[in-house]
């Protein structure tokens, strides 16, 4: 290829002049395509049912029997755990 300012040959696949910093005419590279972001109801929509759940087992575990409550708090537990994994990836993938 040549320099269409200076008349350098320089490589086909040259984005600018080497001697003069001329740009090619020729697009030889595309810019990469972005992708649309999706995907957003689905952990907004698990947030709020696990937050939810956990609330409901909290509930319930402190209103029936011992063995059955503790099962029932530690399920809660793991519920409203599970909601703030869900929200600090949502968070940190926003960066």
């Amino acid at each position: 290829m040549i320099c269409r300012n200076c008349g350098t040959e320089i490589a086909g696949k040259a984005i600018v002049c080497y001697r003069c910093g001329t740009g090619t005419s020729d697009r030889v590279r595309q810019p990469a395509a972005v992708r649309p972001r999706g995907g957003r109801v689905f952990p907004l929509l698990a947030l709020v049912i696990l937050v939810v759940l956990g609330l409901y087992l909290g509930q319930a575990g402190r209103m029936v029997e011992v063995p059955l409550g503790r099962a029932s708090s530690l399920a809660a537990g793991i519920c409203i755990v599970a909601a703030i994994v869900v929200l600090m990836l949502r968070i940190v993938r926003r960066r």
